[in-house]
């Protein structure tokens, strides 16, 4: 019997080079799906290209919270209209020093222009830089669809087996995350794999034939294929790697890993 694998890339929408990559690569069935970054001034045209593969590609919301520009424009989370970096965000929102309101505008203003450019609500929600773990995101989660019938799925925490400093910093911020929203009704998406040290590139492949090997049907892996341009050496610092990403999954050595292991990439309707 075949076994499925959920393989998810994630930041379509941060540059037109990454968003062609990742179409290119649904395309093929490589991939189950995409989140999208809504914020940059790009978007409506990314959410033209990847809405007519609603339905067979699961289709996301990657909450953003970090680095890049304010959907919501200046507010105690953005005070120039950029929002933080990770480091700096998590305390200030403890302290008070970051108005939790100001935080769900953010993500309500995120969560809008997803629903207006693609005529409906996402497939489901994860965080870049796993924003969507912190408390203040676990409260709009459950402020805006707690009362829903019709819950996105979220990406959940990663499995406790055999943990690294990484890894094992993401599970600690996800502490507590997988039981709430399953109580709360939401399907949680767990373990989550693909973490490793994106500046060794050299380890993409390796942990990508483990997940087709190991990976439960409920998990999903995470990746971050993309093609370099210049928008996006002026918006993030994980480059290159991305090219190794995109040249593996669409390589006849990724298929020939998913024929041995008698697994398949799982579509977006699953």
């Amino acid at each position: 019997m075949t076994r499925s694998i959920r393989l998810i890339a994630d930041d379509y929408g941060l540059a037109p080079g990454v968003s062609s990559a990742i179409l290119d690569l649904v395309e093929r069935g490589r991939l189950t799906g995409t989140g999208c970054m809504t914020g940059f001034p790009e978007w409506q045209e990314a959410a033209a290209r990847i809405r007519p593969f609603r339905g067979r590609a699961a289709i996301g919301l990657h909450l953003t919270l970090t680095d890049q520009i304010a959907a919501a424009g200046p507010s105690s989370l953005a005070p120039e209209g950029k929002l933080p970096g990770l480091a700096s965000l998590a305390l200030p929102v403890r302290r008070g020093r970051i108005e939790e309101r100001d935080v769900h505008a953010e993500l309500d203003a995120q969560y809008g222009r997803f629903v207006e450019a693609l005529g409906g609500p996402p497939d489901y929600i994860d965080g870049h830089q796993h924003v969507h773990f912190l408390p203040v995101v676990r409260h709009w989660l459950l402020a805006r669809f707690g009362q829903s019938a019709h819950k996105p799925a979220l990406r959940g925490a990663p499995g406790l087996a055999g943990l690294d400093a990484k890894v094992a910093a993401i599970a600690t911020l996800a502490a507590g995350f997988n039981r709430s929203m399953r109580r709360a009704g939401f399907s949680v998406m767990t373990p989550l794999s693909g973490i490793y040290d994106w500046r060794q590139p050299e380890k993409f492949a390796s942990t990508l034939r483990a997940a087709v090997d190991g990976l439960p049907e409920q998990g999903v892996f995470m990746c971050h294929p993309g093609h370099v341009d210049d928008i996006l050496r002026r918006r993030d610092p994980m480059q290159g790697v991305r090219e190794v990403e995109f040249d593996f999954l669409a390589s006849d050595d990724f298929g020939a890993s998913l024929d041995r292991a008698g697994a398949r990439v799982m579509d977006g309707s699953s």
